[in-house]
């Protein structure tokens, strides 16, 4: 079986790409950032699924990170640079190229899964964590909202009082809390992480793809109107809140933290 690997033309490769037989393997890179996501990574992201969706001969895309965590979010810097709007931006182009995508995504999780490193996963069809993953949804904490359809997803799998939990209190929590919140499938040990995730993606590109594509559409189909609503919603509350006086006193004091961290 052939196998050959691509780096996107994102910025020092940051997004790397690997195909085996139908498998696309999709690996965040920028393991010295925790694979923090910019606005020009979204955009990549989101032509990598739009061009997988076209190309008959990927029937699986394996999603994971390099390095020790799978993502830290947004890259403050640069999403304080390029913070999204109500409308079109890089975020909503990935939102929408995860709604358009009608085959498996599985995704391989070890580390931080932070903010969208969390709930990105929502867009997820397979997530297997590793025993020592670490997610927080931590967007109050930030005077933010939730986003990628989060407010809408996560109340879906967990219920309200669970949603409102992991939302309102922003707290980090481990691979069990993941599982209870319906965010990951199994836990699997850290060292059979991606063998797991690949072994997954290998038994489903085997399947027959047409029927395969058109179970995730009826599972899905239903939800949808009210996914882009909520979709919607949350950019409108996001654009407000990261002008607000609030945001900005919650990044500094961020930012400040981090700053006295590293000395």
């Amino acid at each position: 079986m052939s196998t050959q690997s691509v780096s996107t033309d994102v910025a020092a490769a940051d997004i790397v790409t690997e195909r085996s037989g139908a498998v696309l393997s999709v690996q965040l890179n920028r393991p010295a950032k925790k694979n923090a996501m910019t606005s020009s990574m979204y955009i990549a992201m989101a032509d990598l699924l739009d061009s997988a969706a076209r190309d008959e001969s990927i029937r699986v895309v394996l999603w994971h990170g390099a390095g020790d965590s799978f993502s830290a979010g947004n890259d403050v810097a640069d999403f304080l640079n390029n913070p999204p709007g109500p409308g079109d931006s890089p975020q909503r182009r990935l939102i929408d190229a995860f709604i358009a995508f009608e085959k498996p995504i599985v995704a391989a999780v070890q580390g931080a899964a932070i903010g969208g490193g969390t709930t990105m996963l929502l867009h997820c069809d397979f997530v297997y964590a590793a025993e020592h993953a670490r997610f927080q949804l931590p967007f109050v904490n930030l005077a933010l909202g939730p986003e990628f359809g989060s407010s809408y997803l996560l109340q879906l799998r967990a219920g309200y009082l669970r949603a409102a939990e992991a939302l309102f209190l922003a707290q980090p929590f481990d691979a069990t809390k993941a599982a209870q919140l319906g965010l990951v499938t199994a836990i699997v040990p850290d060292q059979q992480l991606l063998t797991t995730a690949r072994d997954t993606a290998k038994k489903l590109a085997e399947k027959p793809a047409a029927a395969l594509q058109a179970c995730k559409r009826l599972l899905r189909g239903a939800l949808r109107e009210q996914l882009v609503n909520a979709i919607g919603h949350e950019q409108e509350n996001f654009a407000a809140r990261i002008v607000s006086a609030e945001a900005k006193a919650a990044f500094a004091a961020f930012l400040g933290k981090r700053a006295a961290s590293s000395r």
